[in-house]
């Protein structure tokens, strides 16, 4: 059972993933706004120049300013609680009761604090959790319909943390693109002992290949995605519980 300390980093990690689900349908609605209007920002979103753009903007029509303003407003201020947000779970992520954790899941590569934070809360970094249950308890696993000796399998069961498995999915994306360690990954890496970097470089390595000979089978990339993180999830259990010495020689297949 989760103690009381964790079920307040889960709290405070599922009230980020709302800001984020907020500020996404936030956006969502002043891009709409815009587009009925016949203005359209054509380069990456959401940056610098596109919130300069944004406040260039002005309506002769009142109304439609008004509307405008709200809707940016609420941008502005959701991003801005998420933010508060994202502040709280980097402190919290360097507390003692989880810096270990988060610090070796973040040798992964698509694992940055906020989401080794929020893996190592959802999932649980405890040696009582056992890999195998990590891609289940995600709803990561196939769906199956069978009688007798007739098997049929569906897609996924999208069952249990579905937060912890839109974490996963997200990172596993990372994995597709040739393994190189990049400067910030060897920045996260470099406080930690060499046992978790071993570890660590072997699940990359892994999951990259993985990716390889799905897109070989010439996979969907969405199908690609799942079945990687359904796998990385059991590489970042081995990596929470590496200092435990019951299963610091866990062998994933």
């Amino acid at each position: 059972m989760p103690t009381e300390t964790e079920e307040a980093a889960r709290d405070l990690v599922r009230a980020r993933e709302d800001a984020r689900g907020d500020l996404m349908r936030a956006r969502h609605r002043l891009s709409e706004l815009l587009l009925r209007h016949g203005l359209v920002w054509d380069h990456s979103a959401w940056t610098g120049a596109h919130d300069a753009w944004l406040r260039s903007l002005h309506f002769d029509r009142t109304g439609v300013q008004l509307a405008f303003d709200e809707a940016y407003e609420a941008v502005l201020s959701t991003q801005a609680r998420r933010d508060r947000l994202d502040r709280a779970i980097e402190a919290m992520a360097a507390e003692p009761a989880f810096a270990p954790a988060v610090g070796r899941l973040c040798c992964l590569r698509g694992v940055a604090t906020s989401t080794g934070f929020g893996l190592a809360v959802e999932i649980g970094t405890g040696a009582g959790s056992p890999a195998r249950r990590s891609g289940p308890t995600s709803g990561l696993v196939p769906s199956e319909s069978s009688t007798g000796t007739r098997r049929v399998q569906g897609g996924i069961t999208k069952t249990g943390n579905s937060h912890a498995r839109r974490l996963l999915i997200e990172a596993a994306w990372h994995h597709r693109k040739r393994y190189r360690p990049s400067r910030e990954l060897l920045r996260r890496r470099a406080h930690q002992p060499p046992a978790v970097w071993a570890r660590a470089d072997q699940g990359n390595r892994r999951l990259h290949r993985r990716w390889a000979r799905l897109d070989a089978r010439h996979k969907r990339p969405t199908v690609s995605a799942v079945a990687v993180a359904r796998e990385l999830a059991g590489w970042c259990w081995s990596l929470a519980v590496l200092d435990d010495p019951d299963h610091a020689a866990t062998r994933l297949g």
